[in-house]
């Protein structure tokens, strides 16, 4: 890897450390997500504590912080390897971000935004998947679990050569859900049109 890659992956994580769910629900005048609903900084939580344009605008900067370092990166010609390290750190930046004491969201719309990037039909068959599962079991960590566990098999298929990037993101995705799935498995977690109704 170059040193010019390294520089750009610091900048691709400090990008991703900007947690647009705070700053944008402060604009706003919403609670603070880190300390209402799940607690966790994202479009999703800020949708469920009241916010619908908020949580828009909230998924589409994260989303945006994971697309462009790595979108940019291939118009400087990166090597696929560091286009996905340049991803990973996007979504570590989110997951852990130095702005705000490495108490990050869950990463989902800025690992989508990353690897995104690679192809319309990656692209596609993440959306694809999450969207089924949501609509079939009205959890959206199930849904990102699952999508998670699915893209790398994608991507190996069509796109072999981000299989180990993209597979590390995945792999960071279901570590930062290790709750969700646990309340999964107890029962315990909430349907999200349920929480809204709260």
């Amino acid at each position: 890897m170059s040193l010019y890659a390294l520089f750009y992956m610091i900048f691709a994580y400090l990008l991703g450390s900007i947690s647009s769910a705070v700053l944008f629900c402060r604009l706003a005048g919403l609670p603070d997500p880190r300390t209402q609903g799940s607690n966790n900084p994202g479009a999703t939580n800020v949708l469920r504590i009241g916010g619908k344009l908020v949580a828009l605008s909230v998924l589409i900067f994260d989303v945006l912080k994971g697309a462009l370092p790595v979108w940019l990166g291939y118009y400087l010609q990166f090597s696929h390897f560091e286009l996905g390290m340049i991803a990973l750190a996007a979504c570590l930046g989110h997951i852990f971000p130095i702005f705000f004491k490495f108490k990050g969201g869950k990463g989902v719309a800025t690992a989508f935004g990353a690897i995104a990037p690679i192809g319309w039909s990656v692209m596609g068959v993440m959306l694809g998947c999450w969207l089924m599962v949501f609509l079939i079991s009205g959890y959206s960590s199930l849904s990102a679990v699952i999508t998670a566990l699915v893209i790398p098999f994608y991507v190996w298929w069509f796109k072999p050569e981000f299989t180990f990037p993209v597979a590390l993101v995945c792999c960071l995705l279901v570590y930062r859900h290790h709750e969700n799935i646990q309340r999964l498995w107890r029962g315990q977690e909430d349907k999200m049109w349920r929480r809204l109704k709260k």
